[in-house]
């Protein structure tokens, strides 16, 4: 581990330390926040339960399947973007702005088209990540070396084979931050869709346990969000550098 991780580690547990400190001895009302310790007791029996894991896997598989529309989505219309200069120009202020304006506001349109289910979740929460993948797919083409375009017109590749072959590959290191993007928009998409209007999922447990005033419950499914998203954005760092590494020895 590198001495920031250490750092980040370090900072992290003095941080449940003085929380758990002010639990303990009265200084936060445990009414509002319970002990980590108690947290942490409480993800583990969460997670033990086979109703926990069956939300736990429901809410996976839609953040998956979103994920995957967002990449596939926002990719294709990157290209395209990065081909039309023109349209690029036209809609370069809408991508800028798009963040700025709730996404909720289309759930009721989403539900007349796809219904009260996982379809419009699925589809909210692409609609979360795909404008980061698209956004991140036009700059990463914007960095690839033009003596790569060169060897593909000498070569006479065609558009699709160029995307394929050339842009996307040379692109690769710098379309991870719009993928690492997608990742945790389309998963606070999902979720925050599962705690507002769904019958099912993660979101759905710690909406009812907020609800009834179950603070164990509900700190405890907030701390398994927390691990997964930690987890996965580590995992997607390292990946990251791998690749930035590779590219940059090659």
């Amino acid at each position: 581990m590198t001495r920031a991780g250490w750092i980040r580690l370090l900072l992290i547990v003095g941080a449940l330390a003085l929380l758990e400190a002010a639990c303990r001895y009265g200084f936060i009302s445990r009414d509002a926040v319970i002990p980590p310790t108690r947290m942490f007791e409480g993800a583990w029996r969460a997670l033990a339960a086979d109703e926990t894991r069956a939300d736990i896997w429901l809410t996976l598989q839609s953040v998956v399947l979103s994920l995957v529309l967002s990449i596939i989505v926002g990719m294709a219309a990157g290209l395209l973007l990065h081909k039309a200069t023109r349209l690029r120009r036209a809609l370069d202020p809408l991508l800028a702005s798009y963040y700025a304006v709730p996404t909720f506001v289309l759930y009721p349109l989403l539900i007349v088209f796809f219904g009260i289910g996982p379809t419009s979740l699925i589809v909210l929460g692409a609609l979360f990540g795909i404008v980061a993948m698209i956004v991140a797919t036009v700059t990463a083409i914007d960095r690839v070396p033009r003596v790569l375009l060169k060897v593909a017109r000498v070569s006479r590749l065609g558009a699709v084979r160029t995307a394929l072959l050339m842009k996307l590959p040379a692109a690769s290191p710098h379309l991870m931050t719009g993928l690492r993007l997608a990742v945790a928009y389309s998963v606070i998409g999902i979720i925050a869709g599962e705690f507002i209007l769904s019958t099912e999922g993660i979101g759905r447990r710690v909406a009812l346990a907020y609800n009834n005033f179950d603070n164990q419950t509900m700190y405890a499914l907030l701390v398994l969000i927390l691990a997964f998203a930690i987890a996965l954005n580590a995992a997607l760092g390292a990946f990251e550098q791998a690749l930035h590494r590779r590219w940059y020895r090659s």
